[in-house]
């Protein structure tokens, strides 16, 4: 009997139950189009894990910055899981195509919201995606399908953040898109995405609500990236970003209700190991009177190969009608957050971070212990561990 050879691959896919072994012996008599396309696929994914604390009576009315809010409060936390199933594109054809899958269980992935029914259950599909190169000019990439969002200085992904908490810009941007995602390079400084999806998202698949809205009514967006050139000195890597997105947005009234700017940077110092990072996001809901913007700064430090100490803080201005983040906040707000990385464990990410939103506009709306009565504090502070394992 002939000794029965593997791939990690088809290992995985045994333990998983997919494949059974009499079909993996067929296999290594002939290779099959379907293993040829899954043999250039990786599984790869994390585990998010965290323990909170509100200081103080009363998390009633909580800050409402994304993945927060009083279910985290007090207590353990399983965050996300995340799987991905990637086969990247062939830099060295012409005519490349790929695809990925990133598919979520847990809490967030019912806040994340991307579910195209009314059924949550803890499960959730992040992005799921088509990648298309064409040999235009230097190379024309496109991703068919669902995609993470253009615009933010942060992502969904807490572990590639440099703090746990997200912060109030990545909170009033939208998260996902379904639709048509192009990306340039034009040269090794400068790059660009242009776009069309139904709607700002989350919710995959959706359309436009109104009955009236004609089938151009989509969402529209575009952004550019300038990275700075090796001649540049200590500047040498850092980025600017400009983007903006224009369209229809479920959280809005009405079609074409809402244009999304972004400006960001991220900046190497003289001073080794040290990055400053900045950004502004402002909301524009047509047809509606105020205004919500959000000012961030972002320091970094690598103090050694496993510590790293990471700093934020925010200022919020968020009134009138379209007043994005409801009643949890006052008209002007800022926020400061401390967060200390040390990567002890082999795949794992250990943080801890303490995080301060203070009210600037006189007004209390966080604490208390009653849902339907409006709190009356104006600091709210937490403390956060989080332990990540990647895979």
């Amino acid at each position: 009997m002939n000794k029965m050879k593997c791939n990690p691959w088809t290992l995985a896919l045994l333990g998983a139950g997919i494949v059974s072994l009499p079909s993996i012996g067929m296999a290594d008599e002939k290779v099959t189009p379907l293993q040829t396309a899954l043999a250039s696929t990786t599984l790869s994914g994390y585990v998010d894990t965290s323990a909170q604390w509100n200081i103080g009576t009363g998390n009633a009315h909580l800050p409402p910055y994304a993945f927060g809010g009083t279910s985290k409060a007090d207590g353990f936390n399983l965050n996300v899981v995340e799987l991905r199933l990637d086969k990247p594109l062939d830099t060295g054809e012409q005519w490349s195509a790929g695809y990925r899958v990133d598919l979520l269980a847990g809490p967030d992935a019912n806040t994340l919201a991307t579910q195209s029914s009314l059924t949550h259950g803890d499960f959730g599909v992040k992005q799921a995606y088509v990648a298309l190169h064409t040999p235009v000019g230097n190379g024309l990439d496109f991703k068919v399908g669902v995609w993470d969002t253009i615009i933010g200085y942060e992502v969904f992904e807490s572990g590639n953040n440099p703090n746990i908490t997200r912060s109030y810009g990545y909170t009033m941007e939208p998260t996902t898109h379904t639709g048509i995602l192009g990306t340039y390079t034009f040269s090794e400084c400068l790059s660009a995405n242009f776009g069309i999806a139904d709607t700002f998202g989350p919710v995959i698949n959706q359309r436009s609500a109104s009955p009236k809205a004609a089938e151009s009514i989509k969402t529209y967006m575009g952004s550019f990236t300038y990275t700075a050139p090796t001649n540049t000195g200590f500047l040498a890597g850092s980025t600017l970003t400009a983007c903006i997105i224009d369209g229809f947005n479920s959280g809005v009234a009405g079609p074409e209700s809402e244009t999304s700017y972004y400006v960001g940077a991220t900046v190497n110092t003289p001073i080794k190991n040290l990055k400053a990072g900045a950004c502004f996001d402002y909301m524009d809901v047509h047809n509606t009177s105020g205004e919500t913007y959000v000012i961030g700064a972002y320091l970094a430090y690598q103090a050694t190969e496993k510590l790293s100490v990471y700093g934020r803080g925010e200022y919020v201005r968020d009134r009138g009608d379209q007043k994005f983040f409801g009643p949890n906040m006052p008209d002007r707000a800022m926020e400061l957050t401390g967060t200390v990385q040390y990567d002890l464990w082999k795949n794992v990410m250990t943080r801890l971070e303490a995080r301060w939103d203070h009210s600037l506009s006189g007004e209390g709306v966080w604490g208390g212990e009653n849902a339907f009565v409006p709190g009356t504090q104006k600091n709210a502070v937490a403390l956060i561990a989080q332990a990540i394992y990647k895979f």
